[in-house]
């Protein structure tokens, strides 16, 4: 006898639940989903889930502890309900950005993650376009890492751009942008970047020809908006006809939406891996491409036993 497909969301992003329960044609799981007066977190699951295949939805994006502690909950009810598998479905994954130790005393905070993760009970984990893919290899459970490239790429070669060129913004993302480039038949450049402390960046050349030339900056995650402004600003600088920029994890906080409003960018495309709040959406150089079926696609092989390859970049 199979196991049953079960698919549950958190709060962090329910219309990305939503969507992939649709897209797999089963219902979203029944919880219930609360605080207490000082804020913890109540579940309670509402469906019987004893022998189950359960994926849970959640993005550990803003509020990111929030919302981590809220999966971890979730995941321990569902083993304590004799789940067979759960797999952690983490479209964004929360504290990747301290991923080694670069400077004295400071924690490896993305391998504390992969811990708690493990300890509340998860078998399996899925994931996207994570900060640095060594990630994968804090975990002790099976990890599948997929990207968004393909659905953004199919959106920028809907667009028929003159004279390409894909631009990385720094040196530790030449190899998604080489990637890029390759599937889209552009030329490559990079940014000499040089980031003096957290969110702050300075920009120092850009390495490469932009002259004339319809630029696409690929990140795999934009915060502030302060680094992609800037380095828009020096591809204006160096002759760049057109920029637009993408971006896996629209994080977006504090005056991210302002700073992209007034610089050089004609269009942000970025994925629904995080949700995106109303005013934000109102940007008119932001395009929001979903990754729900990408996501269910993927939810569908690791439930068949098949394999996820397929959907890799």
């Amino acid at each position: 006898m199979s196991r049953e497909l079960r698919v549950f969301t958190g709060s962090a992003h329910p219309a990305l639940g939503e969507s992939i329960a649709r897209f797999l044609g089963v219902p979203l799981g029944r919880a219930h989903l609360a605080r207490f007066s000082d804020g913890e977190v109540w579940f309670q699951i509402q469906d019987n889930v004893r022998g189950a295949d359960v994926f849970v939805v959640q993005p550990t994006g803003p509020p990111v502890n929030e919302n981590l502690m809220e999966l971890l909950v979730m995941i321990d009810a569902f083993k304590r309900s004799s789940a067979t598998r759960i797999t952690a479905v983490l479209p964004y994954y929360g504290y990747a950005r301290q991923d080694r130790k670069d400077k004295p005393r400071v924690p490896i905070s993305a391998k504390l993650v992969a811990d708690l993760l493990s300890t509340a009970g998860t078998s399996r984990v899925l994931t996207m376009d994570l900060h640095a893919s060594q990630i994968q290899g804090f975990f002790d459970v099976p990890v599948d890492h997929l990207f968004a490239a393909p659905v953004i790429m199919d959106h920028v070669a809907k667009q028929k751009l003159p004279k390409l060129t894909v631009v990385s913004p720094d040196a530790g993302g030449v190899e998604r942008a080489r990637a890029y480039a390759k599937r889209l038949e552009a030329t490559l450049a990079i940014v000499d970047k040089r980031r003096e402390s957290p969110n702050v960046a300075e920009v120092h050349n850009v390495v490469g020809d932009v002259e004339g030339r319809t630029t696409l900056i690929v990140d795999d995650m934009i915060d502030t908006g302060g680094t992609l402004a800037k380095v828009a600003f020096a591809l204006k600088e160096a002759g760049a006809r057109e920029i637009l920029a993408s971006s896996s994890h629209a994080v977006l906080s504090g005056e991210a939406v302002r700073k992209i409003e007034e610089s050089p960018l004609s269009q942000l495309i970025v994925t629904d891996s995080i949700p995106l709040a109303e005013e934000k959406r109102r940007c008119p150089k932001i395009v929001v491409l979903s990754i729900a079926e990408l996501m269910a696609k993927a939810i569908r092989n690791i439930h068949e036993e098949a394999s996820v390859t397929s959907l890799f970049v």
